[in-house]
C-alpha cells in the first residue's frame, strides 16, 4: 500500500485555470486526462517522481455526478471554494479492503484524448466525504506504463504533507500504520480547527521548495 496520488478540486475558475495555475507555481505542465464516464467527472494530471501524481478534477453537468460519491465529493468540494480534495492510496488486494470495510469496491475508467483507455477499481470515497483527513483506496487494472504516475519527472517530487486530523484514526481506516503508505514523505499532523483534510503538500522543484 502506498501513495498513488493526491486529488486537487478546481476552483471557480475552472478546470484548465486551476491546473495551469498549480503547474505555474512548480514549474511543471499538467496534461488533459480525460473524463470519468460512470462518476461525471474530468481530470489534468501531473506526473511526479516516485509513481505518484496530482490530478486537478472538476465535475461536470451529467447525471453521474450527482449519483457517484466520487462526483459528489468534487461537487461538494468545488462549491467551497475548490482546493485539496483528499489523498489516494494504491492497494495489490483491494479485496481486503472490502472485507474489512464491508462493502464493494466499484470500477473506475476514463479515456485519455489519444483513446487510451485506464481501469481501476476504487472504495472509500465515502469515508473521504465523512472525514476528508481519510484516503480512498485504488487498484489498477491497466499496465503501470499506462498510468498518470508512470515515468514522473524525477525532479518534481511530492515531500511533505499537512493534515489536520489524528494519525491513529487514519492507521485504523487504513488497516496499517499510516507512516507505511507515505513512506518518504514528511507529515505534519495539525489538530483540525474545523474540517479535517489535507491542508497543504510541498513539493521539490528544480526552483527549490514549493508549498500548495
Amino acid at each position: 500500500m502506498r501513495l498513488d496520488h493526491l486529488s486537487f478540486a478546481a476552483r471557480p475558475d475552472g478546470l484548465a485555470a486551476t491546473a495551469e495555475r498549480i503547474g505555474g507555481l512548480l514549474g511543471a505542465e499538467f496534461v488533459d486526462g480525460g473524463i470519468h464516464p460512470r462518476f461525471g467527472t474530468k481530470n489534468m494530471t501531473l506526473a511526479l517522481a516516485g509513481n505518484t501524481y496530482i490530478e486537478v478534477v472538476t465535475v461536470l453537468d451529467h447525471p453521474a455526478s450527482d449519483k457517484a460519491p466520487f462526483g459528489q465529493a468534487v461537487r461538494e468540494r468545488s462549491a467551497l471554494g475548490g482546493g485539496w480534495l483528499g489523498w489516494v492510496v494504491a492497494c495489490r488486494n483491494i479485496a481486503e479492503v472490502e472485507q474489512r470495510l464491508g462493502r464493494e469496491a466499484v470500477d473506475g475508467n476514463r479515456k485519455r484524448p489519444d483513446g487510451t483507455e485506464l481501469r481501476w477499481k476504487q472504495i472509500g470515497v465515502n469515508g473521504l466525504r465523512s472525514d476528508p483527513q481519510l484516503p480512498f483506496f485504488i487498484q489498477w487494472e491497466s499496465e503501470h506504463e499506462l498510468r498518470p504516475g508512470a515515468n514522473g519527472d524525477p525532479a518534481f517530487r511530492l515531500s511533505g504533507l499537512e493534515i489536520a486530523g489524528d494519525p491513529t484514526r487514519v492507521s485504523e481506516w487504513l488497516g496499517k500504520p499510516v507512516d507505511e503508505a507515505l513512506d518518504d514523505i514528511t507529515v505534519e499532523w495539525v489538530a483540525p480547527n474545523g474540517t479535517p483534510g489535507i491542508l497543504a503538500a510541498t513539493f521539490e522543484t528544480p526552483n527549490g521548495a514549493v508549498r500548495i
